[in-house]
C-alpha cells in the first residue's frame, strides 16, 4: 500500500506540472528548544511557534530594546552617530560579553552600536543607555514603557543589557519577534551593523591608541547565506538564545530560539525555521499603482477632494493557494459630507482570495475641505450667473 500511495502521489505531481498547476512541496520543521517562534517581518505574520508565551530569560537578546531605543532617539534628533560616547566606571564594569571600554574612554556613538550589534558589548550598552538617559534606570523605564507601548505582554526589563540573573527580568519568543520585527521594520540600517562580521576599533585611553577587534557573536553570518541579523545571547539561566533574521527574494524572516541547550543548536535551529519560512510562503504586494477619482462633496467649500491610498498592502500565503487569483474591490461612499480633514479614513481597497475576505488597505483623504458658508454659496450663485 505504501508503495501505491508514493506511486499516486508521483503520479498527480507530475500531472499537476503538466497542466500547469502550482505545486507546494511544504517541508516540516522540528526545533527541541522549549521556546521558539517564526514570522515574516513585513506584515508579523507567525508561521510557526512553540510556547511562545513562555517567560523566559533572555539574557543578551535584551540589547535589541537597547538598540531599537538608540535608533529612534537618532530619529527623534536627541542624540546622533557622531555624539562622543564617554563610558563611566560603572559601564566599563560590567562583566560578561565585554568589548573592554575603560572608564573615561570616549568613542562615538556610532562605535558603540557596532561593539552592540557585533560583540554584544555589555560595557557599550550600559555607556550608551547613561548617554540618552543619564543613568541605567532611566533607561531601563524606557524600555519597559516601550515595550508596552509594543504590545509585549510578557517582558518586564531590569536591566539594559541581559546580565541580570533576577526572575523579574524576562520575556518570551513572540515579544522578542515583537521589538525585533519593529527594529528591522522601522530601523533597517540595523543591518549596516549586524551583518558586519569582524571590524577593527580603537581604545584610546591615557595608555595611547590599542587595536581592538569586534568579531559578531552569530554565527549564522557564516553558516546561512540569507542572514542578516540579528542578536545571540547566553546565561546559565537563559541558556542559549538567538533572534535570527534573514532575507530571500525581498521577504524577511525572523526566527526565535529561547533556551537552547548548547551553543550550535541555535543556530542550527534558527537555520531551519528561516529555510522552512522561505519555502512555505508566498508574497502578494499591492503598491496601489491605481489613480483614485476625486469624491464628490456635499456643502463643502469644493465640490470634490482628493483622496490616497496609505503604505502598500502585503499578505503573507502559507497554504499554497494562487495568489494571481487575488480580487480587488474598491469600497468608497458616493459622496462625502463637509467637514473633511485630511488623513481621516474616506474608505479601503477589500482584498478577496477564493471566498476569503484575507485584508484589506485604508484610503484617506488627502486634502482638508472647509464647509461652506453663505459667502461660499453666493460666490457659487455668481459664478454660475457669469458664464
Amino acid at each position: 500500500m505504501r508503495r501505491i500511495g508514493k506511486a499516486v502521489i508521483a503520479f498527480v505531481v507530475a500531472a499537476c506540472m503538466l497542466v500547469g498547476f502550482p505545486v507546494r512541496v511544504q517541508a516540516q520543521v522540528e526545533v527541541n528548544a522549549p521556546s521558539a517562534i517564526l514570522l515574516e517581518g513585513s506584515t508579523g505574520t507567525v508561521i510557526y511557534e512553540k510556547n511562545a508565551d513562555e517567560r523566559r530569560s533572555p539574557a543578551s537578546i535584551t540589547k535589541i530594546m537597547t538598540l531599537l531605543l538608540t535608533f529612534e532617539k537618532i530619529e527623534e534628533g536627541k542624540i546622533a552617530l557622531t555624539d562622543t560616547v564617554v563610558t563611566s566606571t560603572y559601564a566599563s564594569s560590567m562583566g560578561g560579553s565585554q568589548v573592554f571600554l575603560a572608564a573615561g574612554e570616549e568613542q562615538s556613538l556610532e562605535t558603540m552600536i557596532k561593539c552592540i550589534a557585533v560583540s554584544s558589548g555589555n560595557d557599550a550598552s550600559v555607556a550608551v543607555a547613561e548617554h540618552i538617559s543619564g543613568t541605567e534606570e532611566a533607561f531601563v523605564a524606557l524600555m519597559n514603557e516601550k515595550a508596552a507601548e509594543l504590545g509585549m505582554e510578557n517582558t518586564r526589563f531590569e536591566d539594559c543589557c541581559g546580565l541580570s540573573n533576577s526572575d523579574e527580568h524576562y520575556t518570551t519568543a513572540r515579544d522578542v519577534a515583537i521589538m525585533s520585527r519593529e527594529l528591522i521594520t522601522k530601523y533597517p540600517e540595523i543591518y549596516d551593523y549586524s551583518k558586519i562580521w569582524m571590524e577593527d576599533i580603537i581604545h584610546v585611553t591615557k595608555q595611547g591608541e590599542i587595536p581592538f577587534t569586534l568579531s559578531s557573536t552569530n554565527k549564522l553570518l557564516k553558516q546561512y547565506p540569507y542572514a542578516t541579523g540579528l542578536k545571540t545571547g547566553s546565561t546559565d539561566k537563559a541558556k542559549y538564545c538567538f533572534a535570527g533574521t534573514a532575507n530571500k527574494d525581498g521577504m524577511d524572516m525572523i526566527a526565535v530560539i529561547m533556551g537552547a541547550e548548547d551553543y550550535k543548536s541555535r543556530f542550527s535551529e534558527a537555520e531551519s525555521l528561516l529555510s522552512y519560512g522561505f519555502s512555505v510562503c508566498d508574497i502578494y504586494e499591492d503598491s496601489h499603482p491605481e489613480q483614485l477619482i476625486p469624491l464628490m462633496v456635499v456643502n463643502g467649500k469644493q465640490e470634490f477632494v482628493k483622496l490616497k491610498f496609505g503604505n502598500a498592502f502585503r499578505y503573507v500565503e502559507t497554504g499554497g493557494q494562487d495568489l494571481s487569483q487575488m480580487e480587488k474591490e474598491l469600497v468608497l461612499p458616493q459622496e462625502v459630507q463637509a467637514p473633511i480633514k485630511a488623513g481621516d479614513i474616506a474608505g479601503e481597497m477589500v482584498y478577496r482570495l477564493g471566498d476569503r475576505v484575507i485584508g484589506s488597505s485604508a484610503i484617506y483623504f488627502a486634502e482638508d475641505v472647509e464647509l461652506a458658508t453663505y459667502k461660499d454659496y453666493l460666490l457659487k450663485v455668481l459664478d454660475y450667473l457669469l458664464l
